[in-house]
């Protein structure tokens, strides 16, 4: 059952302050006596806490019996604060900016005031839990001691936000979305955007090798309508797809304050012992960008991960994925 940490009134980035602000958060394990076994392991655009569960199990890297593995919600997600659940006047379309900074400031705030907790053996993250993961690293170097983002990066290149632009489109094209104002769900607009999704979520060659059969699927339109579709009508508000799709397409760890927009400072900054892993043919985030922030790390390796299955090989839609993320990762806290 989730918890949700009352982070009061929260001034963002921004300039905002979401008064009554909370953060929803998930754990799993035992916090140590001396709380020197806790993970944070953010979540991904729109995705939950318990969507984070396939990469969390006894005998596997994340294992509970071991460490406690803390979960935050990110802002806008739907259960932490978002548009869907904050009362007028920042409701609805009127739902501030948020950054990659800010969702961290608020669970750095619910790691050291509310647990205790001084250090972090692991911050670890797909997708823009990978660009949280970054962040981390940036924000808090005296505390992280090792960060592991997989499938995301620490600044959203230009064709990433090109793609950003087709979905934020889609959303937003639909007559029923009424500039954010809607009191039923714009679906019209949603079923579009998970149209933009699907070329985008796994590479040409999960395609060419009908991969989607794999998944259930019995053609290529049952693929785009039962998982595309599906995922995007499962509960997805487009003001909270908005705020996230904001949140990706501005991130940067160089806009973190004291860098004044240097990426390659913020990330030389690092003191964790990074380890990158970038999807092989991943159409967000492709090995070349991450191979671009290694090299700006002081101890930092890449690790691609091999095969089709592109952004979503860090989905745990993959059992051979999974297994390889897993095993990267044991590795990684072994040292």
């Amino acid at each position: 059952m989730a918890t949700t940490y009352e982070l009061g009134d929260f001034v963002l980035q921004g300039g905002a302050t979401l008064r009554g602000a909370q953060l929803t958060y998930e754990t799993y394990g035992t916090l140590a006596a001396d709380k020197g076994n806790a993970i944070v392991y953010p979540t991904w655009y729109s995705g939950r806490h318990q969507d984070n569960e396939w990469l969390i199990g006894e005998g596997m890297a994340l294992d509970p019996s071991r460490y406690f593995i803390i979960v935050p919600n990110m802002l806008g997600n739907g259960l932490s604060s978002s548009p869907s659940n904050t009362p007028p006047p920042y409701d609805q379309s009127r739902f501030p900016n948020v950054t990659m900074y800010d969702n961290v400031e608020a669970q750095y705030r619910l790691v050291t005031e509310h647990f205790g907790i001084e250090r972090l053996p692991l911050v670890t993250g797909w997708s823009m839990g990978a660009g949280q993961t970054y962040q981390w690293g940036v924000s808090h170097p005296e505390m992280v001691e090792r960060i592991a983002p997989f499938c995301g990066s620490s600044r959203t290149s230009y064709h990433n936000k090109v793609f950003l632009e087709g979905v934020k489109a889609a959303l937003t094209a639909d007559a029923a979305f009424a500039e954010g104002w809607y009191t039923s769900p714009p679906t019209r607009g949603l079923r579009a955007a998970a149209r933009v999704y699907a070329g985008w979520g796994f590479s040409q060659a999960f395609y060419w090798d009908r991969l989607y059969e794999t998944l259930g699927y019995s053609s290529l339109e049952d693929f785009l309508v039962g998982f595309w579709e599906g995922f995007f009508l499962d509960d997805r508000d487009p003001n909270n797809l908005l705020t996230m799709l904001w949140t990706w397409q501005n991130a940067d760890v160089g806009l973190t304050p004291g860098f004044n927009g240097d990426t390659k400072a913020a990330l030389a900054s690092i003191k964790a012992r990074a380890l990158v892993m970038p999807g092989e043919k991943d159409l967000y985030f492709p090995p070349e960008d991450e191979a671009w922030a290694v090299q700006h790390i002081p101890n930092a390796e890449l690790r691609v991960i091999p095969g089709v299955w592109g952004h979503f090989s860090g989905h745990g839609s993959n059992p051979v994925d999974t297994a390889f993320i897993d095993a990267a990762l044991t590795e990684h806290l072994a040292r």
